[in-house]
């Protein structure tokens, strides 16, 4: 939305980009939660005061516990580098337990899964409200056709726009959502001012006193409902390295107050009106949209719309961010990533775009009210919550917290959390499954990307490359052969003690001896630090190999083709490589030769002794890797001469073959 550097400072400007990026999904929380309370509870017939009591007084201490005190006290805390979410979580943590990456894969698909609900529900519900337009509902009445087709319009632009980028558009949400949360809490104050007995929601006896009453027909399970208040605590977490956690921490209170306000003044609407026959026979009763002055249900719809594609543009723009961690973690294969702004953070991945947008109008098209939406979300989120309960764990022990102290913070909020997720499960067959499958392809693909990593790296076969320097140096100065190339670069997956992987040696002597003036090793190291770039040389005591590692940011685009040329200039002025000057040149004095980037393609070899599993891991990862984006790209080297070369992949134990000779 904004670039990295102007908006973590406390300013106007900071606490404005706090509210347009950060708040977005709760902030629409008001549209629903109240909606999907009453309905679920046999609708105005089925409440009394201290049902509507005990649920407010629900939704203001699940604010203010998960919210403000998990989130805005605690989590904010847990920044890497300025750096929020459950990936830079756990980068912060993975090395206290290599296990820790199963709740981070987790925690990640499913808030994936998040993301593709939150345009569905946000949208839909706020164009539902046009109903309660007296010209509207004349000419369409309850038809939800027209509902659902205005929805995917809707979703469809938004979605078609996020190739062109969204900072300028950006600029404007800060404002946008200031006015929105102002709205919500006028709004809601002047409904509260007609009974001002709902101040007692704020005593939690109410709230423990509903889970236990007859009046309360799901028990327990209208948490599920009363979670959906909160689903956006963890964006908020996640959105930390947008605007940084002092503004995010003094635009909370005035966010809060304005929720809180709206709750309570549909509160005080609802024990107005429960018991009005006339209002009772309004279907699909949204108190949002019933409790606004007459004249303002318009621009309420209008202003909720606004909010909702604000809300579901923060959640796309984070489905972005999240996708390029994991895949820069090595838990998701490579896809197209382009930067249509101005700054990092302004990301479009085509992939990841075309499936959110396809899975969301499936999700409008399939559950087409509003309604049977909300009984999808929320599901997946409580997950998430848990899965950063137990990363903080960690974290806070790491931060020398005592161990109590770690333990009592973590068991009181997964104990809430568990509580949740135990009262969502019931939303499971009523379309919760939804969220749940989603984040399951997901996971299954994360789990083989990894697995396919550890299966790959554990039997690789590597050697030392200053073994082969005189082997190395009599190629180059064999004049017999032609010459290759001037720079041969391989792109190398480990370079760990100066080894790299054989198949790199075996190309550049056996497959076809390919005569260079410079042999480049390159290996992309992505660091815990998002923005980091730097690099690093060895040249083994020669003028013509260069092991260079590239340490960047799990945030930085990798340029291979520009940081290699950057490096030749440098080791040239310190006169650590030979000019290469070019006879043959558009640029006079050209004095770096020529690059060739050669790429190898692995492919399972039949000779390989895998178990079955490994061999289903294994060929599950290289059929994924062929549909995602390829290596030129990635490594932003389309400009680039490149040369692919396929070479087996010997895994495990060789099969050894035995031939018997048939006489004649």
């Amino acid at each position: 939305m904004t670039t990295k550097h102007n908006t973590k400072k406390i300013s106007m400007a900071g606490l404005l980009v706090a509210m347009g990026v950060v708040y977005g999904d709760i902030g629409t929380s008001p549209l629903y939660v109240m909606k999907a309370i009453v309905e679920d509870n046999g609708g105005l017939r089925g409440i009394n005061p201290e049902f509507v009591l005990g649920s407010v007084s629900l939704i203001f201490w699940t604010l203010t516990l998960l919210t403000t005190i998990k989130y805005v006290v605690i989590a904010l805390n847990a920044d890497n580098h300025g750096e929020g979410g459950i990936f830079s979580l756990y980068t912060l943590v993975r090395k206290g337990s290599k296990y820790l990456i199963v709740p981070a894969m987790i925690g990640g698909a499913a808030l994936l899964a998040d993301g593709v609900l939150t345009p569905a529900v946000t949208v839909t519900t706020a164009i539902e409200g046009l109903r309660g337009i007296p010209q509207f509902f004349d000419r369409f009445g309850n038809n939800q056709n027209i509902i659902v087709i205005i929805t995917l319009v809707i979703i469809f632009v938004l979605f078609m726009v996020q190739r062109f980028g969204t900072e300028i558009v950006g600029k404007a949400f800060g404002p946008i959502m200031f006015l929105w949360f102002t709205f919500l809490g006028v709004m809601g104050l002047i409904n509260f001012s007609q009974d001002w007995t709902v101040i007692r929601a704020l005593n939690p006896y109410y709230a423990i006193r509903l889970l236990f009453s007859p009046d309360n027909r799901l028990g327990l399970f209208i948490l599920g409902n009363i979670f959906l208040a909160t689903t956006g605590a963890e964006a908020l977490y996640s959105d930390l390295g947008h605007v940084g956690k002092l503004n995010i921490r003094l635009s909370w209170p005035y966010v809060k107050l304005c929720l809180v306000l709206n709750y309570f003044g549909q509160a005080a609407w609802l024990l107005n009106i429960y018991q009005n026959q006339e209002v009772q026979q309004i279907n699909n009763l949204n108190p949002f949209f019933q409790m606004l002055p007459k004249g303002w249900l318009i621009i309420g719809v209008g202003f909720a719309t606004i909010a909702a594609v604000i809300a579901s543009q923060a959640l796309i723009t984070g489905s972005f961010t999240l996708v390029s961690e994991a895949i820069k973690l090595k838990l998701l294969p490579r896809l197209k990533i382009m930067y249509p702004g101005n700054s990092i953070g302004q990301m479009y991945i085509p992939a990841v775009n075309l499936i959110l947008w396809l899975a969301c109008s499936l999700i409008v098209v399939t559950f087409r009210t509003s309604h049977h939406m909300e009984a999808a979300y929320g599901l997946s989120i409580t997950v998430t919550m848990l899965m950063t309960t137990v990363l903080l764990y960690f974290y806070l022990i790491q931060s020398n917290y005592s161990k109590w102290f770690a333990w009592i913070v973590s068991f009181f909020f997964g104990a809430i959390e568990i509580i949740f997720f135990i009262s969502s499960i019931v939303k499971f067959f009523h379309g919760g499954f939804v969220a749940v499958l989603m984040a399951i392809i997901i996971l299954a693909v994360m789990f083989i990307w990894e697995q396919g990593n550890i299966i790959r790296e554990s039997a690789a076969e590597d050697v030392a490359l200053k073994d082969y320097i005189p082997q190395l140096a009599e190629l180059r100065d064999d004049h017999s052969l032609p010459l290759y190339q001037t720079n041969v670069v391989f792109l190398v997956p480990d370079m760990a003690e100066g080894k790299v992987g054989r198949q790199f040696v075996y190309s550049i002597l056996d497959k076809r001896p390919k005569r260079a003036r410079v042999y480049w090793f390159v290996h992309v190291e992505v660091t815990d630090e998002p923005y980091t770039k730097e690099y690093q040389i060895d040249m083994m005591d020669t003028d013509f190999v260069v092991q260079v590692n590239l340490f960047l940011g799990f945030r930085v685009q990798q340029e291979i083709n520009v940081y290699v040329r950057q490096i030749i200039h440098d080791l040239m002025k310190q006169g650590r490589l030979p000019k290469q000057p070019q006879t043959y040149s558009l640029t006079p004095g050209r004095e770096v030769g020529d690059f060739q980037f050669i790429l190898i393609d692995e492919v399972i070899s039949n000779v390989t002794t895998l178990s079955k599993w490994e061999r289903q891991i294994m060929q599950a990862k290289l059929a994924i890797k062929k549909i995602a984006t390829t290596p030129e790209t990635w490594f932003g080297l389309e400009y680039s001469e490149v040369k692919h070369e396929t070479v087996p992949l010997l895994i495990g134990v060789t099969r050894k073959t035995w031939l018997k000779e048939r006489k004649n």
